[in-house]
């Protein structure tokens, strides 16, 4: 998999880097190719001026920073959504829904939000300098976040991004 890591739009060659990306799959160098932080217009101009969906975008997505039209409009298109900063810095760790689940499962807050992004269809590629971390990013398997819960973390969505802005990143 190979990605278009930002569109940038303001040089606006995204779409020149699409037909490469295009090319270099179709020659057999790559098998899969994708984008990371495009939005709505990015993916609709990419699509209809090659006719080419991406297999995947990888977006800023944690429980303040929610993207649900993006996400819809993936799903529409076809395209696997992948979270990047899924814990969002750990601003949520303290938030009611998330301490109310944790407590209920016995996981972390962590894990809880890991699981969240899991039920909710995502790719989610966390990440820990310490090995700890990283067993206890794994070990989310073996529990599901109620309706209940789900529907009390989506209340947790501000608009409220880690990373920079995709519609103004330069």
């Amino acid at each position: 998999l190979c990605l278009i890591h930002w569109p940038v739009p303001a040089e606006d060659r995204y779409l020149d880097s699409w037909r490469a990306l295009i090319r270099a799959r179709d020659d057999g160098k790559l098998r899969s190719i994708g984008v990371s932080n495009f939005m709505a217009p990015h993916l609709e101009r990419l699509v209809g001026e090659t006719g080419v969906v991406p297999v995947l975008n990888q977006i800023e997505l944690n429980p303040r920073l929610q993207q649900a039209e993006l996400r819809a409009l993936h799903d529409r298109m076809g395209i696997v959504t992948q979270s990047w900063t899924p814990l969002g810095q750990g601003r949520s760790f303290a938030a009611v829904p998330v301490q109310a689940a944790a407590a209920r499962t016995g996981k972390s807050p962590a894990q809880v939000i890991l699981r969240w992004h899991l039920q909710l269809g995502a790719s989610v590629i966390p990440r820990s300098t310490r090995a700890e971390g990283l067993a206890e990013n794994l070990a989310i398997c073996d529990f599901a976040l109620t309706g209940d819960e789900m529907a009390a973390m989506a209340t947790l969505d501000e608009g409220q991004r880690c990373g920079p802005d995709p519609m103004s990143f330069a």
